[in-house]
């Protein structure tokens, strides 16, 4: 018999997809409380193998939920999806939204572990303790068919994850759709799906998730949701909830910052008429969220479409000198159904225009997507196009992940932020537009590289704590993790504030870290393109857009190497690890 743990199910669900096997394993307590859960647990069981090429049938697929996924806790209904990236070679998660994590902790799982390869296409069916693999004909088709098809046969309270052809063509920029609206991007996780044959999974569950104290989380509760109602980012008239995350378009361009023309500019013109107002005023769209969220970020036109999300907006309009509205909703609504990441699919082709100096048409941009998707040279990413023209410069990646929507010169701490990530040029590790342009908590210089290593340091720390417990990085524009201790604690029994999170936080950081390190990163990956050291923005009204001072920012990366207590070429110690509870480096 196993003690009935709260918050956890207790049970981590093995499979293997070339023998069919599959087995229930029971982790020890202390497991959960160290790791918590979601990107915690999955880099615990992704570390054996981190080394491991991505096309290795041991190389394990990891989806985890996190112990406040399936309650009433508010904004978490998030799950994590990991693996080693197909693009960078770095580890790589991605935060999955829709229902799919919120299923899966109702199914009775805390995670899947799937390893092996399937000989032919298959789907993996889950409802509760049932487990089946399911060959299917699927293979070839889009994702919005995938879940077309899985609708008429599915319950209707399923949640359901599905690659597209980028996956299956190779493409290491392929994504994951959840529940057709929702897209697990960066890094090419799609493509382990693929390379294990695996075309979908879905998950219905009928349990409840045992809570231990039933009164402390209904005040957790009402705590969080009393501080997101007076958020005006969140659910102001112009936040979140009413504009999507394309209300930040506004405020990116207000700020001269807006990537423009492959990031050699920070101002677009046409910014005004493409902003969120407009596309609401053009596409009359709904409002959608994640299982349990009440800020509903997401929007849906009204003819059905997914409407892009901030840095989707940016890089299919301002990134590629594109002014057609129009045109930006085709190439987000087929990336979608491709199953391509739009930040990289969008820099991509920005890069592919300054090199070529071809400007995009609507045929040209949507040919080149299908391209992408089926096995075209520029599917493989900015990176590799850039090299192989002999230009690797004009790739604005980081780890050969493209950037976000965020220059990098009108804000220095996303500048660390970007370089310092450990799955590439990732905006959301730390998320500095939170202090630095959201002024949450506190407003930041953005302009100083002052305290900023400290700052994204312990952000970075948040936020991996916020991932494994299964909650929306944006509850955090309003909150912070004392509330989210509180309900931690409510729900599984453990007694927690913000310094233990952060202190699980800190061990996760570092564990990837340590993956990173075994594959072979160092200080040389942790760094910008040169643009932004030699080139300056679109300074004017009053805001000037210098280029980064080079050495001002190796002096604020050397800083956080001590602080996050790495060597000074951004490898772990012994030291730290063993501080830190975790097995060296090898």
């Amino acid at each position: 018999m196993h003690t009935p743990l709260s918050g956890w199910t207790g049970k981590i669900l093995h499979i293997d997809l070339g023998t069919g096997e599959t087995a229930v394993q029971h982790p020890a307590r202390g497991l959960y409380e160290t790791c918590l859960g979601g990107r915690g647990l999955a880099g615990h069981f992704l570390r054996p193998a981190c080394t491991l090429e991505t096309d290795h049938p041991d190389l394990p697929l990891l989806l985890f939920a996190g112990p406040l996924t399936g309650t009433i806790a508010p904004a978490s209904g998030r799950g994590t999806i990991m693996s080693r990236s197909p693009l960078t070679g770095a580890i790589c998660d991605s935060s999955a939204g829709g229902g799919l994590a919120t299923q899966l902790k109702r199914a009775g799982w805390d995670g899947l572990v799937i390893t092996g390869r399937a000989d032919t296409p298959c789907g993996i069916e889950i409802k509760d303790a049932e487990v089946r693999l399911v060959s299917t004909d699927l293979s070839g088709t889009t994702t919005d068919t995938v879940f077309d098809r899985l609708a008429n046969r599915i319950p209707a309270d399923m949640a359901a994850a599905a690659i597209g052809l980028a996956a299956e063509n190779g493409s290491p920029l392929a994504c994951v759709m959840i529940d057709r609206h929702h897209a697990a991007g960066r890094g090419g996780l799609g493509l382990i799906w693929a390379v294990k044959n695996l075309k979908y999974l879905c998950v219905t569950g009928t349990g409840k998730v045992r809570v231990h104290d039933k009164a402390g989380l209904l005040r957790a509760r009402e705590d969080i949701l009393r501080l997101t109602a007076a958020s005006p980012v969140l659910l102001g008239r112009h936040g979140f909830s009413r504009r999507g995350t394309g209300a930040l378009y506004d405020l990116m361009d207000a700020r001269r910052m807006m990537p423009t023309d492959n990031f050699s500019r920070t101002r677009f013109e046409d910014a005004p008429r493409l902003n969120a107002p407009a596309f609401q005023a053009a596409y009359a769209p709904r409002s959608h969220g994640c299982t349990g969220c009440h800020i509903r970020c997401r929007k849906i036109a009204a003819d059905g479409r997914a409407m892009p999300e901030f840095e989707t907006m940016s890089h299919f309009t301002a990134l590629i000198g594109n002014t057609d509205m129009e045109l930006a909703m085709q190439a987000n609504t087929l990336c979608n159904r491709l199953g391509l990441d739009t930040i990289s699919a969008g820099a991509t082709l920005a890069c592919h225009r300054e090199i070529t100096g071809e400007d995009f048409t609507a045929r040209t941009l949507v040919k080149a997507l299908y391209d992408m998707a089926h096995g075209g040279h520029l599917g493989r990413g900015s990176l590799d196009f850039a090299e192989s023209c002999g230009q690797a410069e004009l790739s604005m990646s980081v780890k050969g992940m493209e950037l976000a929507a965020y220059d990098p010169r009108g804000a220095y701490g996303m500048a660390l932020g970007y370089a310092l990530s450990t799955r590439g040029g990732c905006h959301l590790r730390a998320y500095p537009v939170s202090h630095e342009i959201l002024r949450k908590p506190v407003s930041t210089d953005r302009f100083s590289f002052g305290g900023k290593a400290r700052i994204i340091k312990l952000a970075e720390d948040t936020h991996a704590a916020t991932d494994s417990l299964g909650v929306c990085k944006f509850a955090l524009l309003a909150t912070g993790l004392e509330e989210y201790a509180r309900a931690f604690g409510a729900v599984t029994g453990v007694e927690a504030d913000a310094r233990s999170l952060m202190g699980a936080g800190e061990r996760i950081c570092y564990n990837e870290r340590i993956m990173n390190a075994e594959n072979g990163f160092d200080a040389s990956d942790d760094d910008l393109p040169p643009r932004f050291f030699t080139e300056e923005g679109s300074s004017g009204d009053d805001v000037a857009i210098p280029p980064i001072d080079r050495n001002a920012f190796l002096a604020a990366r050397a800083g956080y190497y001590r602080i996050r207590g790495l060597d000074n070429q951004g490898r772990p110690t012994r030291e730290t690890a063993a501080r830190l509870g975790l097995e060296p480096t090898r």
